[in-house]
């Protein structure tokens, strides 16, 4: 399904921004809003600051973008939604990646209590050095 579908699937308006905010994030997994805005306008010159925070937003609202927040880090946007993936940050250069829930199904974590909660979603971040930080630090 091609990004004017899945606005049009989720009761969306199909508009430039949006459609230049959806290809920024297929082509920039776990960006911050900074580099949406630096990708979107290569697509759309015009497209103000404003306009691309409205759209993440907004699409996050709708359930087409999932924000993370990496302690320590600015807000970071990814299309890779309908899952219960986690994410491991690099405690150097803040790269993100995701990590797949590798025990059984959604939330794929048993807590010890719920306190009456009815859990939804376990959100784990695990932290290391990426490849690329941790040759810098050997060598």
């Amino acid at each position: 399904m091609d990004d004017v579908e899945v606005l049009r699937t989720h009761g969306l308006r199909v508009t430039g921004p949006r459609v230049a905010v959806l290809e920024a994030l297929h082509e920039h997994p776990h960006a911050d809003a900074e580099t949406v805005l630096r990708a979107a306008r290569d697509r759309l010159p015009a497209v103000s600051v404003q306009a691309v925070y409205d759209v993440l937003h907004a699409l996050t609202d709708a359930g087409l973008v999932r924000r993370i927040e990496p302690a320590g880090h600015p807000a970071r946007y990814e299309r890779r939604i309908g899952d219960n993936h986690h994410h491991v940050v690099c405690r150097s250069c803040g790269a993100v990646g995701d990590i797949d829930c590798t025990v059984g199904h959604s939330p794929c974590l048993t807590p010890s209590s719920t306190e009456g909660f009815s859990i939804e979603v376990a959100e784990v971040t695990f932290w290391g050095l990426c490849p690329a930080c941790r040759s810098t630090t050997a060598g």
